[in-house]
């Protein structure tokens, strides 16, 4: 017979295990202080009373006020949740009510969970919280009798109808991951906070076990926003497939598209890599403003570049971004660097390609991308999943990536994404009758056949132009290309034309 799934009032972890938590089980929510156990362990018995279920949270550690704390910062109230308090009290309160306080340090183990057993016939409950099991081991001073008591536990609680999570905040010396208690336990799941060298403490999740549940394995991201513990599954692009057909995406420059085989295609990742200044950025901005003119959705996420900096230069360029940003065509998202976590990232794109539709999106720029992660490891691997989702999705991709240095040899910093793109556009400054230009050539593109020659690229306020096949070239591949022909197919500006 198929166990019947509880929520657990965070979407996110409901994701990762497929639907929530088997009721009627024992489950250990593990992690250390300030890792977000309480905000998680609030929301689970919230969910319940949401469903007119009897909820109770038995607290060892925390006293009730500093409960009603928390959930004033999410803005939610405790009532209708049963709270036992154990905590520093001048008497016990017998009258009734549904909070209790009483002096752990002044009873035996045994008395304590007598009293525990007691509250859980009073209230009935069908969700439990217990925080926490530290204060157990206090008390217990004994490993062997400690676990004695959650095994009683346990069984105490095996016949009734009740989902419990207990919390342990592995302090202590018996406290560091106990595998005697993972092993009674149906689930296992763990939060974990850890401080980078510059920017926000970064936290996440993982599911160590969880019987009976195909649940998505891994890490996850997450963090503690007002509202809740938001959770960020990883993403398996496997999953997310939707049929689109493979047809060009058009810039609006008929050179632009006839050195592209007709453009990108949907459903591919386009790299554009050269140095600073080279026109990467503004090339990306013409497929962004061509795809809104046909009332395509758009996305740009701006890792380096100001929003209101983007748009002077893109209306200095003939390109009306504002329009399409009040039509709701276009959204731009700056992305700072030292606040955001990959698995959160991923689910922004995410959101704006499922819910907002985006079929044509822009990351500017890998650099900044690496930069607001540099601790991350397996960080091309995410960038891997991300791409291969979108291209799963039927977006249009364009990945904008700043090489170091501006003439000479040239690299691509320490995230070579080359080989994950479907295309490459590689700009490149070249010197030609004393003056420096820019040339634009494709080096890869998987989707078609394209052009394998060099052009010459002018941008001014009207916009890009793209010049004629330059042949006589030298040492394109040393970073700093020499144009050594008669000058007849390079463009001037359009006034002396």
């Amino acid at each position: 017979m198929t166990q019947s799934s509880l929520h657990t009032g965070n979407t996110g972890l409901d994701t990762i295990l497929r639907g929530g938590l088997p009721q009627n089980r024992l489950y250990l929510l593990e992690g250390q202080p300030g890792s977000g156990k309480t905000t998680l362990s609030l929301q689970f018995l919230l969910e319940g009373v949401s469903k007119g279920e009897s909820c109770l949270y038995v607290t060892l550690s925390e006293t009730a006020d500093e409960l009603h704390e928390v959930a004033r910062s999410h803005g939610w109230s405790l009532e209708g949740i049963h709270l036992f308090e154990l905590a520093s009290a001048e008497e016990v309160l017998g009258d009734g009510r549904q909070q209790s306080v009483l002096h752990p340090w002044e009873m035996e183990l045994g008395g304590t969970i007598r009293l525990i057993q007691a509250e859980v016939e009073r209230t009935q409950p069908t969700r439990i919280v217990f925080d926490s099991l530290s204060e157990l081991r206090l008390l217990a001073q004994d490993p062997l009798r400690y676990r004695r008591q959650v095994l009683a536990l346990k069984q105490f609680f095996a016949p009734r109808n009740i989902t419990i999570l207990l919390v342990d905040d592995l302090t202590g010396e018996l406290g560091e991951r106990d595998a005697h208690l993972h092993s009674l336990c149906h689930g296992v799941i763990t939060l974990e906070r850890f401080t980078l060298e510059f920017g926000a403490a970064r936290r996440r999740l993982q599911v160590q076990k969880m019987r009976g549940v195909d649940f998505l394995a891994g890490y996850h991201d997450m963090a503690i926003r007002k509202g809740g513990l938001a959770v960020y599954p990883r993403l398996q692009a496997s999953h997310h497939h939707n049929s689109f057909v493979g047809d060009p995406v058009p810039s609006g420059l008929d050179a632009l598209d006839a050195l592209l085989g007709g453009g990108p295609r949907r459903g591919t990742s386009t790299l554009l890599t050269g140095p600073a200044g080279s026109g990467k950025t503004t090339l990306a901005l013409q497929y962004i403003a061509a795809a809104c003119e046909r009332g395509e959705h758009a996305c740009i996420f701006e890792f380096d570049e100001r929003i209101g900096t983007l748009l002077v230069r893109a209306e200095a360029l003939g390109l009306d971004l504002k329009k399409h940003i009040d039509s709701g065509l276009l959204e731009l998202h700056q992305v700072d660097p030292a606040e955001l976590s990959p698995g959160e990232f991923a689910w922004r794109v995410r959101d704006m390609v499922e819910s907002r539709g985006c079929s044509v999106l822009l990351i500017d720029s890998i650099n900044g991308y690496m930069s607001a992660m540099p601790q991350e490891r397996q960080l091309l691997l995410q960038l891997h999943e991300l791409l291969s989702y979108l291209n799963h999705k039927g977006v249009a991709t364009f990945l904008v990536n700043p090489q170091h240095g501006l003439v000479g040899t040239m690299n691509t910093g320490e995230l070579n994404v080359s080989y994950i793109a479907d295309t490459v556009v590689l700009f490149r400054y070249f010197e030609a009758t004393g003056r420096i230009r820019k040339a634009i050539s494709v080096i890869k593109h998987r989707s078609s056949m394209h052009e394998d020659t060099i052009r010459e690229l002018r941008i001014d306020s009207q916009g890009l132009r793209l010049g004629a096949p330059l042949s006589e070239f030298r040492g394109v591949l040393t970073g700093t290309p020499h144009f050594v022909g008669d000058g007849a197919p390079l463009m001037e500006s359009r006034h002396d034309t």
